[in-house]
């Protein structure tokens, strides 16, 4: 009779070890996967906002988003003896900062 049970719990123990090492490989090979998974991801993001920097810069510099060049004027040679207008003087602007003195407020 005790052969009986000395069988069964090594099977038990063999058992409990094979479901262990099962058990091991399992999440080892999911850690390498999501470590995978992650290289993938990053590479690709990167990638990704790579393109969107390029795009973007394309389209601003050479596509529809770049500013429409305006035709600067010609430099017109005039060969008039008369002489030019002098600039007019701006009058001076009212000063609205308060003055040292108060002046005396007009009554009607």
């Amino acid at each position: 009779m005790a052969h009986a049970g000395k069988d069964r719990d090594s099977r038990e123990a063999r058992e409990r070890a094979r479901v262990y090492q099962a058990r091991q490989t399992f999440h080892e090979g999911q850690n390498r996967r999501r470590t995978r998974d992650n290289l993938i991801a990053g590479i690709g993001g990167g990638l990704a906002i790579a393109a969107i920097v390029v795009v973007q810069t394309l389209f601003f510099t050479v596509g529809p988003g770049a500013p429409v060049p305006e035709p600067t004027p010609a430099p017109t040679s005039t060969t008039s003896n008369e002489p030019s207008p002098a600039p007019e003087q701006p009058e001076p602007a009212p000063d609205d900062s308060p003055s040292a003195e108060p002046s005396p407020t007009p009554t009607s």
